[in-house]
């Protein structure tokens, strides 16, 4: 189907365009008294609403030198997990270690220092190589209880 605009244009349809134009003419007629016009009347204008202002927690507990010091270790036999650590805080000083045994039996240990001049610095170690503890299967293990 060809349309012609003016002498020197001239639009080309196929049958797609032409069953997507009838099918966008039907849809269009169909929805056209859904839509319900805007009554013709004064617009009704409502004030905002203001929201409450909500008080601001306000920590009362702040310590300016906090302090802390804490420490653990794991020894599972059964899963072969083994690690510890160990980290004190003195105000902004934080100081520390921690250590796991690798699957190949090494010990890493890192050591760990941190403050407001140098910011986080670490020193990581590999120690000697351990006896290596197999891993038990948990479902064998637990058919000895």
């Amino acid at each position: 189907m060809a349309f012609k605009v003016n002498s020197n244009v001239e639009f080309v349809w196929g049958v797609e365009q032409c069953v997507a134009a009838v099918l966008t003419g039907v849809v269009v007629v169909a929805f056209a008294g859904l839509v319900p016009a805007p009554f013709p009347g004064v617009a009704r204008v409502f004030p905002a609403p203001v929201a409450a202002q909500v008080p601001v927690a306000v920590n009362t507990n702040y310590d300016p030198h906090p302090q802390y010091t804490f420490a653990y270790n794991v020894n599972d036999a059964l899963t072969g997990d083994s690690k510890s650590q160990q980290e004190s805080r003195d105000g902004d000083v934080v100081q520390g270690s921690y250590s796991l045994v690798e699957p190949d039996g090494n010990i890493r240990t890192v050591l760990y220092y941190a403050d407001p001049v140098n910011g986080f610095n670490a020193v990581v170690q590999r120690g000697p190589l351990v006896h290596a503890k197999g891993v038990v299967p948990v479902a064998s293990a637990l058919r000895a209880f």
